[in-house]
């Protein structure tokens, strides 16, 4: 009977922490976009993502994405993030709005995340200047 209990725990525990990762996926991309990690970045790409930087819009690889998000953080190194918006209540879907602070001016990185199998993969990436 101990037995039993005390696996029912367990596994409930991991289930609990599977569901509070999930939902936390854009904090953990908002400290990844602070420390220009775009490798950490980049495993949550789908194969294809689509970027919007700036004024350029088109569809990559995810080693393609990866390679043009360092080229930006080299470019506009970060001081700071903050999330400005998030939605995690659809079990399909995450959206979120970081504001991402350089020492030249504030970018609004928007993150679109679709469900695949049990993962939320970065489906399209918009980076542009933030509005005053």
């Amino acid at each position: 009977m101990i037995r039993s209990l005390f696996l029912l725990v367990i596994s409930l525990s991991s289930l609990y922490r599977f569901t509070a990762y999930q939902a936390d996926i854009i904090d953990d991309l908002s400290s990844y976009f602070k420390a220009s990690n775009a490798k950490e970045i980049a495993k949550n790409f789908a194969t294809t993502i689509e970027l919007i930087f700036i004024d350029e819009e088109d569809v990559y690889s995810k080693a393609q994405g990866e390679q043009i998000l360092k080229d930006f953080f080299i470019k506009h190194p970060p001081i700071k993030t903050s999330i400005f918006h998030k939605i995690n209540t659809n079990p399909n879907y995450r959206f979120g709005v970081i504001l991402l602070s350089t020492a030249k001016e504030t970018f609004r990185v928007s993150i679109t995340m679709k469900k695949f199998n049990s993962n939320f993969l970065i489906t399209e990436l918009r980076i542009e200047p933030a509005k005053d």
